[in-house]
């Protein structure tokens, strides 16, 4: 229960991975919209990291734009001498000004793949990338076979094992899986929105399912949600963003839906985020969460989940029943 495997590449992983976007600290879009999760103490995240390895998490999932550079810096820094102990992965594709912590655009031709993955690996102090993930969801797919092929070679060059495409459309995710290398798709799961058509594609073409927004970007932690603090995207959440409405805390509506699943999800002596995480290992045995996490208390939470395994079938099929699925 505890492991997995990036399937066609035979790469191992914790059946739990960490999500880096928190701990890249603030960054914004060229209008002030804020991208990430408020302020963060950068000796914190690598305590919360370090931890993280001592109980047995070894797949850390991050990207070049997470706080313009700054998450995949903390990471490397917090890795050091054991890099070899974990399975890293990184995105591409957006392009960002790290003076000003500024989103500036993006680019999907084949060039700043190139340049892409040079910073990434400079930032994280290693010589590849064992998971590289293209970062823009609806990019067009006759370009994004172009850029699977490219990947096929940062492959023979040693500079990836493995690539995968960070998307919610599973056609475009097939147009990814065409390739040899190709390991994985990443895609938002969670137990309050279940996306079969992505699990089914992942089961029939041998991919590992790499699940972002775990625990519904914090309604699934147990927490109060207040008006989030300025510098966190809840305070000024982009249309994909469901859940906290207006920026001033949570949707009453999904607050309701998850005191619905509380009884079930906290069975076992589960906490709430440990109960949201065996449902993903319940729905696929190729799922990997990345929860997010800022701090060693987050992480020993998100961690113990392992221990206590999924959920079973029946409780699958109660939560079902609860939520009208």
């Amino acid at each position: 229960m505890t492991k997995r495997t990036l399937r066609r590449s035979r790469i191992g992983v914790s059946a739990l991975g960490f999500g880096c976007w928190a701990i890249g600290g603030e960054w914004k879009s060229a209008d002030g919209q804020p991208l990430g999760w408020g302020k963060v103490d950068d000796e914190e995240s690598v305590r919360a990291i370090r931890r993280a390895l001592d109980l047995g998490v070894t797949f850390f999932d991050t990207a070049d734009v997470y706080g313009t550079g700054h998450s995949e810096t903390v990471l490397g820094r917090a890795l050091g001498t054991r890099r070899d102990d974990v399975v890293l992965a990184t995105k591409w594709g957006n392009v960002f000004d790290p003076d000003t912590r500024t989103l500036t655009g993006s680019d999907d031709t084949p060039e700043y793949a190139r340049r892409a993955l040079t910073a990434s690996l400079r930032r994280l102090g290693t010589d590849h990338i064992d998971l590289y993930q293209f970062h823009l969801s609806d990019a067009d797919p006759g370009r994004a076979a172009e850029l699977r092929d490219l990947c096929e070679e940062f492959v023979k060059e040693g500079l990836i094992r493995c690539y995968a495409w960070s998307t919610d459309d599973a056609e475009r995710a097939a147009v990814f899986a065409d390739g040899v290398q190709c390991a994985a798709v990443q895609h938002a799961l969670n137990v309050l929105n279940d996306a079969p058509e992505l699990l089914g594609l992942c089961e029939r073409l041998e991919l590992a399912s790499i699940n972002r927004s775990p625990l519904a970007m914090g309604l699934l932690t147990g927490k109060r949600h207040d008006a989030p603090a300025a510098g966190d995207i809840r305070s000024r959440p982009p249309a994909w963003l469901q859940g906290f409405g207006d920026g001033s805390g949570a949707d009453p509506r999904w607050v309701a839906r998850v005191d619905a699943l509380r009884d079930v999800l906290t069975s076992g002596g589960r906490t709430l985020a440990q109960g949201a995480l065996a449902w993903i290992w319940a729905r696929s045995s190729r799922t990997v969460p990345i929860p997010g996490f800022r701090s060693v208390a987050q992480a020993e939470q998100n961690a113990g989940a392992m221990a206590k395994g999924p959920l079973t079938p029946g409780q699958l099929a109660e939560i079902d029943h609860i939520l009208g699925r």
